[in-house]
């Protein structure tokens, strides 16, 4: 069977690749499982210098990749390297910085007579499944610390960006890493599936929808294996009173529209202080009508169309339902309906039984809502399945502490949104899933514990 990468620049097939076939999928589990018996002999400083070659070598390339990109999922050239040069690059080499410590024996407290300790052992061969919105960032918070860890793996990239995974093999390639232990293939869901099912995989690192979260669970359901998720997001953000309020304008409608709002960290709805709530939103709707839509090739565009005309579409469903239940749409910006271009738009006037508020948009919509307490605003940021991250705008550290002690969700920002530090987990609660990636903790989720009890003397 052939799978086809339709780009959403023109809809033209950007890419045809075979899925694999059942021996060659036996043969890359077999290849993955001998590879990894001699690579989790390594030593740590020598995967961790591996795994930088691999990042610096596509920054090398992230002109030609981003390029790439552009076709592959229509974000606008003037964004795509970044994805490289900087969030990519920067979690590879944290991660290789830290691996050497994060993976070191843990010693127990001296015992006459007695040698004690915990070794964190690889789990074995790690399945990565990323998606296709930012398929750099998202896999490499698998894909690096998995090898750190010494683990063999094997990467599926969704179908909208095939070529990645090819990339990253070229990058590892060129990095010298041996062969077999990293892999890639191209399948479908029922392959996937039974993919998880087979004994020789000992980890699924999962980055996707819930349902997506849901099939790996199931598939993984008769097994004793660990699965590590990061599903959907409707990530809020709070401007209180005392917040500054240009930055919040500025940062916030960035964190909602870049990618063309398709994250799962996005800013997808904004509760806002009652006595800023006119300006903000005066800010906000000017300031989002500076963006350009349209072809992502050329240089000058900043908002380039959705994956999908489907995609698009549902997000054109939940900006009509919220108007039909009482939403005023701000923009109002002509649409190209049945295409994956699609402007942004600013609602008011919303509530909580609109899906714009409650159900996850990823497209370029956003709703901005006033409040006139910090109860209210914890007590409809928590009014949510999701919990990914959340943010608060404010002067006020102590208060943020405070609010963000109370708000369900894996991230907390102040006076921040929409990004990763890989010195932090990343992790979610609720729907948004389970298990962290990125930290020491990313590391050590990619490890099992091997206790040494070693008495030597009688």
């Amino acid at each position: 069977m052939r799978q086809k990468t339709i780009s959403p620049v023109d809809g033209s097939v950007y890419a045809e690749r075979d899925l694999a076939s059942d021996e060659l999928i036996g043969q890359t589990l077999q290849a993955a499982v001998a590879a990894q018996r001699s690579w989790k002999q390594a030593p740590v400083a020598e995967r961790a210098a591996l795994c930088r070659r691999m990042a610096d070598w596509c920054v090398a390339q992230a002109d030609t990749l981003a390029q790439e990109l552009t076709w592959q999922i229509g974000r606008p050239i003037a964004h795509s390297p970044a994805e490289l040069r900087r969030g990519f690059q920067e979690r590879a080499h944290y991660m290789a910085e830290i691996s050497a410590e994060a993976l070191k024996e843990v010693q127990a407290p001296p015992k006459e007579g007695f040698q004690r300790f915990i070794r964190r052992e690889p789990l074995g061969v790690v399945l990565v499944l990323a998606p296709w919105n930012y398929p750099w960032l998202t896999s490499v918070n698998a894909v690096v610390p998995a090898l750190l860890a010494g683990n063999s793996e094997i990467l599926k990239m969704a179908s909208h960006t095939p070529l990645v995974t090819e990339r990253y093999a070229e990058a590892f390639r060129a990095a010298g890493l041996p062969q077999g232990v990293f892999q890639f293939l191209h399948l479908d869901h029922a392959q996937v599936a039974r993919v998880i099912a087979d004994e020789r995989i000992a980890f699924v690192a999962f980055t996707g929808s819930v349902g997506g979260g849901h099939a790996v669970q199931r598939a993984a359901a008769e097994r004793f294996i660990a699965t590590g998720l990061e599903l959907g997001g409707k990530d809020p953000a709070y401007v209180r009173a005392d917040a500054p309020l240009e930055q919040a304008v500025e940062n916030l409608v960035d964190g909602s529209y870049f990618n063309a709002g398709q994250s799962c960290c996005a800013v997808e709805r904004i509760y806002v202080h009652k006595d800023v709530f006119k300006k903000f939103v005066d800010g906000f709707v000017e300031l989002t009508r500076q963006y350009r839509l349209g072809n992502p090739l050329d240089a000058q565009t900043t908002l380039g169309p959705l994956i999908s005309a489907a995609a698009a579409d549902n997000v054109r469903a939940q900006i009509r339902d919220a108007v039909d239940k009482g939403a005023k749409a701000l923009i109002k910006a002509k649409d190209s309906a049945g295409t994956p271009y699609l402007a942004p738009e600013v609602l008011t006037d919303v509530d909580h039984r609109m899906a714009l508020m409650t159900e996850e948009t990823f497209g370029p919509a956003v709703g901005i809502m006033p409040v006139a307490s910090d109860e209210e605003a914890i007590k409809l940021m928590n009014d949510s399945r999701y919990g990914l991250t959340a943010s608060i705008w404010t002067t006020d550290a102590d208060a943020a502490l405070r609010i963000g002690e109370r708000v369900e969700t894996g991230t907390w920002f102040m006076n921040r949104c929409d990004y990763l530090d890989p010195a932090l987990a990343w992790t979610g609660v609720k729907d948004s899933g389970r298990g962290c990636t990125l930290s020491r903790l990313g590391l050590e989720a990619f490890t099992r514990p091997k206790s040494f009890h070693l008495r030597l003397r009688f």
